[in-house]
């Protein structure tokens, strides 16, 4: 019996884990990830939001004495629309402001990562067709695509 629960558990992380993956969107950078980075609190800030932190994970793990290839995290959001999201449930709070990751892979490719806005409303139970929900995934795409962009 408990074996069965056991495995029932890592099942329904598995299934869980693999439903999440398929809500991140990913773009690829021409830049380094320090400029891609750049870029994207460029187009943060010309748009008018705040950008409320950057965190440089490969700096975390050279003072642990670890290496990691270029990584690099923009927080950042806008009140006006964090926060009727976090009015129709407040656990958004967890997930907002927004973040996207920028990191480079084995091969040398630098990636855009951010989550789909939609899993957020399906996390926390907010209405899907919600034009706060509509206006952070159109803002997503169109900074990460400034970020990214050749020009």
């Amino acid at each position: 019996m408990i074996r069965t629960l056991a495995f029932a558990g890592l099942v329904g992380l598995a299934t869980a884990s693999s439903a999440w993956a398929a809500d991140m969107i990913k773009k690829t950078s021409p830049h380094s990830v320090a400029e891609t980075i750049d870029r994207l609190q460029a187009a943060v800030e010309g748009a008018g939001a705040t950008v409320f932190a950057r965190v440089d994970h490969a700096a975390g793990a050279a003072k642990v004495d670890m290496e990691l290839r270029p990584t690099q995290m923009l927080m950042f959001g806008n009140p006006k629309l964090g926060t009727p999201a976090m009015l129709d449930g407040q656990t958004a709070g967890l997930d907002l402001p927004l973040r996207v990751l920028a990191y480079e892979d084995s091969d040398g490719t630098v990636h855009v990562a951010y989550h789909d806005p939609a899993s957020l409303a399906a996390t926390h139970a907010l209405p899907g067709d919600a034009k706060y929900i509509q206006m952070m995934t159109g803002a997503l795409d169109k900074l990460t695509s400034k970020a990214v962009a050749t020009e």
